[in-house]
Parts: C-alpha cells; sequence; structure tokens
C-alpha cells in the first residue's frame, strides 16, 4: 500500500539536493558520459557541491572515467554510500556489477535501480546532481521523471546528421516528459592538428544549427582530442587540468553556461510557488 501512496505522489523532491540534470542524447557514441564526468568534475572545480548518477545500466562507463571500481559500502539504515573521486560523489551499477558480465533485465528492474540510486544513496547536501541517461528515449528517462523534478536536461550530439536526427527525438522526448531542455552541447566538433591544420570530422556547427532550429541555448563544442579519450580511459578526465587548462576550457565553458540556464529554471519555479 505504502508503494501504491507513492506512486500517486508523483515525483518527489530530493532533500539536501538543488537541482537535478539530465544529461542525455538520441544516439549511442556520441561522447555523452565523457561530457557528464567532465562537467561534473567542472562543476566542483567551480565551488559546487555535485553528485553523478550514471544511470546507463546496460553500459556504465562513469567507474572507469572516474578511476574507482570498488563496491560501495552499505550503512546501517540500507542506504548505499556513494564513492567520491576529484569533489564529485557519484554511483553506478558499474560498481555493484563490475567486470564484462552484461546486465539483463526488463523494464520494472531498471525503475526499482533508478529509484535506489536517487533515493537510497547518502547523497547529502548537492548544489548539482547530473545524471548520466543511457542513449536513446527508453525506460529510464521515464522511471527518471516520474520519481523526480528534473531541473533541466542537457543534449549531447556530434554535428553530423546522422546523430542530429536522433538528437531531434531526444528533445522531443523531454518536451513530452515536460523536462526543460537547458541547452545542447556539440561534442567532438573538430579535430586541430599539431600543425594548425583543424578538421571537420563529423560536420562542426550542425549542433548550434539545431539549437537555432528549436530556440534553444547552443552551450558549446568540445573538440575531438585524443587526450580526452586519453583521459577517460586512465581515469583522469582533462576537467582536472582546470579552466585555464586548453583541454579542459570547453568543460568549464559549458558548465558556467549549464549553471546559468539552471540558475534561471530555479527562479523560474520559485516564482511559480510564490504566485501559487
Amino acid at each position: 500500500m505504502a508503494q501504491a501512496g507513492q506512486a500517486q505522489q508523483g515525483p518527489q523532491a530530493l532533500p539536501g539536493i538543488r537541482a537535478v540534470i539530465a544529461v542525455g542524447s538520441g544516439k549511442g557514441g556520441v561522447g555523452k558520459t565523457t561530457v557528464a564526468v567532465n562537467l561534473s568534475i567542472a562543476l566542483a572545480k567551480l565551488g559546487h557541491r555535485v553528485g553523478l548518477i550514471d544511470a546507463d545500466i546496460y553500459g556504465p562507463n562513469v567507474p572507469m572515467m572516474m578511476g574507482q571500481t570498488r563496491q560501495p559500502s552499505v550503512t546501517d539504515d540500507s542506504m548505499m554510500e556513494p564513492l567520491e573521486s576529484f569533489g564529485v560523489k557519484f554511483i553506478s551499477v558499474g560498481l555493484i556489477s563490475p567486470g564484462d558480465k552484461p546486465l539483463v533485465m526488463r523494464g520494472p528492474m531498471l525503475h526499482q535501480i533508478i529509484r535506489q540510486f536517487l533515493q537510497q544513496v547518502k547523497w547529502g547536501e548537492l548544489d548539482y546532481l547530473i545524471v548520466d541517461l543511457p542513449p536513446g528515449t527508453g525506460d529510464v528517462v521515464i522511471s527518471l521523471v516520474q520519481t523526480v523534478p528534473l531541473t533541466g536536461a542537457v543534449v549531447v550530439s556530434t554535428g553530423s546528421g546522422v546523430a542530429l536526427q536522433d538528437a531531434r527525438k531526444a528533445l522531443e522526448m523531454f518536451h513530452q516528459v515536460n523536462v526543460e531542455v537547458l541547452g545542447l552541447v556539440e561534442n567532438m566538433s573538430q579535430m586541430r592538428l599539431p600543425n594548425g591544420e583543424v578538421i571537420d570530422v563529423f560536420g562542426a556547427g550542425g549542433t548550434a544549427a539545431t539549437a537555432r532550429q528549436y530556440n534553444l541555448p547552443f552551450l558549446g563544442a568540445v573538440d575531438l582530442d585524443p587526450a580526452i579519450r586519453q583521459g577517460g580511459d586512465r581515469g583522469l578526465p582533462v576537467a582536472l587540468g582546470g579552466p585555464e587548462d586548453a583541454r579542459a576550457k570547453a568543460y568549464f565553458d559549458i558548465a558556467k553556461e549549464v549553471i546559468d540556464r539552471a540558475e534561471d529554471v530555479l527562479e523560474e519555479s520559485k516564482d511559480v510557488v510564490e504566485i501559487s
């Protein structure tokens, strides 16, 4: 009966967490998790209290990128303690079921995992809880919006027509579930060679054009750079270099844009509550 009562209440705000921001993409392979991890670290380095949920249940890559794979401890009250790296608290199914063994489960089990990561982890006080979504428009997003009110979403794409076709589906999905899109990020935008030559690999500028088409903010572009991939593989993301580092700067610029957009949404929500 208690569960039925909770379902009727709808999404419930998480105590102590000011903003919940989803990072999604319509297509896999566009670097969504890389953006989510580096965005989280950039937010932390800018002085904010940050948590990160790896909600990509079938492809949990956050532990590798954050440099920790040990299982989280469980407190006496059956709450999980998140791991912490680089000032970011995080949780992932990859910590609970490590290695290469795949998780095979249906929608109701996915829903339960998302609820646990939101409600049964000792997040403490956070300014931003970033949720790294799986690609596509499936069960995890529905479970997320049914469980907690989202401040907004960030959509990641490359500039290619194929990726943007799926990114537009993600935009429509967030619209259908009444989640405001804070903006779009173009990942792997251009490749800059040591000799200064710039190679357009995936169609630089396509994501910005899509943002204009939908009248949404364009949050920034991240170059296609081997150092970014190497940092993720080694568990030392490039955002650790700080805002003055050439390779990290794009993530800090994006983080500042996300902060501004999220604050606008929070202020608007506050105004609506006061009026009502």
